[in-house]
């Protein structure tokens, strides 16, 4: 298999208008294109995250809950890359976001940090 990148990352949220309103006005992600399937009764929202990937918010009536939690199996988390951590950390924080201290990759020697979506989903914040 020859992949050229991750296309998207699809979310399924339990509140698609306080989902929409976290990944566009907090987050600040730019909308491609929003549709509603009335065959699902379901929201499908396209966001552009930086130059070149996408997430995509859906809305279905009574999804079951999913552990979120970052070691559990299955997606641990997704991690936007950022230029600098401290003042995206201030930023999140003046949006009323809780964010987990400032932390040190072991590995890379790089400064991350998680906070999560308002349904929990575990996002990280990584400083490249």
């Amino acid at each position: 298999m020859k992949t050229t990148g991750i296309h998207h990352v699809a979310i399924i949220c339990s509140d698609y208008e306080r989902s929409k309103k976290f990944y566009v006005e907090v987050l600040g992600f730019s909308i491609i294109n929003e549709s509603y399937r009335a065959q699902r009764n379901s929201y499908k929202l396209d966001l552009r995250v930086g130059d070149n990937h996408q997430i995509e918010l859906f809305s279905f009536s009574s999804p079951p809950e999913r552990v979120s939690n970052p070691e559990a199996c299955g997606l641990r988390h997704l991690a936007f890359e950022v230029d600098d951590i401290e003042q995206t950390v201030n930023y999140l924080q003046s949006k009323g976001v809780e964010v987990e201290n400032i932390r040190i990759d072991e590995m890379t020697g790089k400064r991350f940090t998680f906070f999560k979506d308002p349904d929990n989903l575990p996002l990280e914040i990584y400083e490249i």
